[in-house]
């Protein structure tokens, strides 16, 4: 099958590049030396979500849905950006979301920002690799009636497939709904890179 492309890559990916939020928590100081050896170590923590993907979903709010992920790193840096859509029985689309991810040597995670339209750069998260699955937990729907927090699982990864599921909260964290959310995904097209939107002469 043909690779799916990602849409709308040139303007958010620049505007994202300079504002993702400053967290307000602080962490111990870290040399540049340990920076550059963390972002080293961690910059490959996505490889696996790299790639085409047609997914099947089951949520406890929207019931079964299916649709197609797209990924790709960004040339410079530990950057990944992603399109999610899920698409109805006819091939239309019912939700549209892109992420970037990035990672942040200095508190040694990698920190989110999805879009929604209309939404801004509010829906912010964390993320880390634990073993042999990646950890996220990130708001969405931020200042809409639809506001939840995700504690998001991604395991048993393949080079071809991988699971995801998501306990969901809409009371702040302080009560939560257990896998409100699996996924089931595939792969249909090979990792890829978003090459510089502005090349330097040689």
């Amino acid at each position: 099958m043909a690779q799916i492309p990602l849409i709308r890559l040139t303007p958010f990916a620049i505007v994202l590049a300079i504002a993702v939020p400053v967290y307000a928590q602080t962490a111990p100081p870290r040399t540049q030396e340990q920076m550059r050896a963390a972002s080293e170590a961690h910059k490959g923590d996505f490889d696996y979500l790299l790639g085409d993907w047609e997914f099947t979903a089951e949520s406890k709010q929207y019931g079964r849905t299916h649709g197609l992920w797209s990924v790709a790193r960004l040339v410079e840096g530990a950057q990944i950006l992603d399109e999610y859509r899920v698409l109805g029985d006819s091939g239309e689309t019912w939700y549209v979301t892109q992420t970037l991810r990035v990672y942040n040597a200095v508190r040694d995670q990698w920190e989110l920002v999805s879009l929604e339209p209309g939404g801004g750069l509010q829906n912010v998260g964390t993320g880390r690799l634990e073993g042999q699955e990646m950890h996220i937990e990130q708001r969405f729907g931020v200042g809409t009636p639809n506001a939840a927090i995700l504690r998001i699982r991604y395991y048993d990864i393949q080079p071809d497939r991988f699971s995801w599921t998501a306990d969901r909260s809409t009371d702040d964290g302080r009560t939560w709904v257990a896998n409100a959310l699996r996924i089931e995904a595939r792969r249909i097209g090979p990792a890829r890179t978003i090459g510089a939107l502005a090349a330097p002469k040689q």
